[in-house]
């Protein structure tokens, strides 16, 4: 398990290289909660994401072999870019296995950031696979984009931000889409943390209710979320550390993108709203006492896609 000192030492890693995101308060969905609510803004993060924390610590951590022979991740597309970004910032060779039909902002992002980008896969198992097969001919450095602990202490850095900022919290709540995000939260938090997962992509939820890591096929328009599936060290994290795993729908991740983008001013990505959907559709209980922190993962949505969900709020 990961321990609040490796957190401590990720953070120390990645030094000054990232920004301090800002813990947002919100009066609107204070008001909805009824109860204090702030929003952990990680789509301002470098790569428009929270993924360059863990992928920056993990990277720092490699032997000078394994940084000479390249590294290879999967990714939907925010791994792939922290991946390039944080390869780039410490000079090494990166590729990102993706597939055909990835969001198309990301993958420009991914070649923005000086990665190879392979699209031959028909979807994120795939792409596992085809990493697997080309790790075995090239011997390069696979860096997993969740099942990670160095990469999940970088994340538990997001912790450690909430709670100087804001120590009265009592609850956080986490997108989960392999789980290594909320792994590195709950890891360092010390207080209640609750996972959320689209109804059409229940990665985590599947996977605790059979014991082990189940594939699946994520149908989410949350495409952030769309791990096959989960880590065995990540289902042990959340299976120890976190208190709930909630579900919520896709009509509801629309209305929290809305709500962010109107009253919070926030341009978050689907996968990014998911934590305010579950306040917003009352998944989660919370008390009037309490101080609860909705994790904004990212920013990184396709125009086009959020045009539409935007619009539909004019449309109804």
């Amino acid at each position: 398990m990961i321990t609040h000192d490796d957190v401590l030492a990720a953070r120390e890693a990645v030094g000054g290289r990232l920004h301090r995101t800002p813990l947002c308060s919100s009066r609107a969905l204070s008001e909805r909660v009824g109860a204090s609510a702030f929003l952990k803004a990680e789509l301002f993060q470098r790569t428009g994401s929270f993924k360059p924390r863990g992928m920056l610590a993990k990277l720092a951590s490699l032997t000078a072999d394994e940084k000479a022979r390249g590294i290879v991740t999967w990714s939907a597309g925010n791994a792939g870019a922290g991946a390039a970004f944080s390869a780039r910032e410490l000079g090494i060779a990166c590729r990102v296995f993706m597939w055909r039909t990835a969001n198309p902002i990301k993958i420009v992002a991914c070649r923005g950031y000086g990665a190879d980008v392979d699209l031959e896969s028909e979807g994120p198992a795939d792409a596992h696979h085809r990493l697997l097969a080309f790790v075995e001919e090239t011997g390069a450095t696979f860096v997993h984009p969740f099942d990670d602990p160095v990469l999940q202490a970088g994340y538990g850095a997001i912790s450690l931000e909430i709670l100087e900022d804001a120590p009265e919290t009592t609850t956080i709540l986490v997108p989960i889409a392999g789980g290594g995000l909320i792994a590195g939260i709950a890891s360092a938090a010390g207080c209640r943390v609750v996972g959320v997962e689209p109804d059409l992509a229940p990665t985590m939820a599947r996977a605790l209710e059979a014991g082990r890591p189940v594939e699946i096929q994520p149908r989410s328009i949350a495409d952030g979320l769309g791990a096959p599936f989960t880590g065995e060290h990540t289902l042990s994290v959340v299976r120890d550390r976190v208190a709930d795993v909630v579900l919520v729908s896709e009509d509801e991740i629309k209305e929290a993108m809305r709500f962010l983008y109107a009253r919070a001013k926030l341009a978050c990505e689907p996968a990014g709203a998911a934590s305010t959907a579950a306040l917003l559709a009352g998944k989660v209980a919370i008390d009037p006492d309490e101080t609860v922190v909705a994790v904004v993962s990212g920013g990184n949505a396709d125009p086009k896609v959020a045009a539409a969900i935007l619009a539909e709020a004019h449309e109804s």
